[in-house]
């Protein structure tokens, strides 16, 4: 089992990431369906357990191209399909992903609190100490280049050049981090993103396991650089908005299955 957390830093305050992140989840969606694959919503629906409140989604990712080569050699089709159950309390959100194929031998969860702050607070997830001491932190910064694959880089989607017309945040400079206290005029948040991956295949374990830690630093990346390339979209919308749209993937992403060709962020096999 190998659990890091993430921390993401952006110009954007707590509230206004609630719907940002709804929008995104759908518009990435939609991005990464096509030609069998992508993304099949199962349920969307309000809960409350245990005195918490808020939004589970149950999806499958079908994932063919999305799964490194030497795991594609070794399973069968049905264990290229992934469950994603969300529990959505904002602004806490717990999202646990398994495989039928592998059982209790797969798992990935991912942990997010969403702070007012600047990255800065330590076991935001309150784990015990020795598991703590275990726990690799990895800071995202969404305008460093250097953070993103040649294969996912797109001009229009660079926090480093974008500018916002309706909240003219942006374009972030190399120092934007250190700089954000000092700009009261801008909100901020961070996104703490504790994620723990277990994958037991003998011979496999270790290679995989670092592997899907990889893609989901890789993911964290591209979605958060989108959604804020993305925030003259959003910034306007409301959670009634929202949900509307969420109904209309829906159908959109059942559609595209089926008929769009496969796209999206594909798996390297590095």
């Amino acid at each position: 089992m190998l659990i890091k957390e993430y921390r993401v830093v952006l110009p954007i305050s707590v509230e206004e990431y609630q719907v940002a992140q709804l929008y995104s989840v759908a518009e990435a969606s939609k991005n990464e369906t096509g030609g069998g694959e992508g993304v099949e919503v199962l349920k969307n629906e309000p809960y409350e357990k245990d005195g918490e409140k808020g939004q589970y989604t149950h999806k499958i990712y079908h994932l063919q191209s999305k799964v490194p080569g030497f795991v594609r050699m070794l399973a069968p089709a049905s264990a290229l399909k992934v469950h994603e159950k969300a529990w959505n309390a904002y602004p806490y959100c717990r999202t646990i992903l398994t495989n039928e194929y592998m059982k209790d031998n797969f798992m990935i969860m991912i942990e997010t609190w969403h702070k007012p702050d600047y990255g800065d607070q330590e076991n935001v997830h309150k784990l015990d100490a020795e598991a703590w001491k275990k726990t690799e932190v990895v800071y995202i910064d969404i305008a460093d280049r250097s953070q993103v694959d040649d294969k996912d880089y797109k001009p229009e989607e660079d926090p480093a050049t974008f500018k916002s017309t309706k909240t003219g945040r942006g374009p972030l400079g190399p120092q934007w981090r250190k700089e954000l206290p000092q700009k009261t005029d801008c909100p901020h948040m961070c996104a703490y993103k504790l994620v723990t991956v277990k994958f037991k295949w003998f011979g496999l374990q270790n290679k995989v396991e670092g592997f899907i830690h990889k893609q989901e630093k890789r993911l964290f990346t591209n979605f958060h650089r989108q959604l804020f390339c993305w925030i003259d979209r959003w910034i306007d919308l409301t959670m009634d908005d929202i949900r509307r749209m969420e109904a209309e993937t829906q159908k959109e992403l059942d559609k595209m299955r089926e008929k769009d060709p496969v796209k999206g962020m594909s798996a390297s096999d590095e």
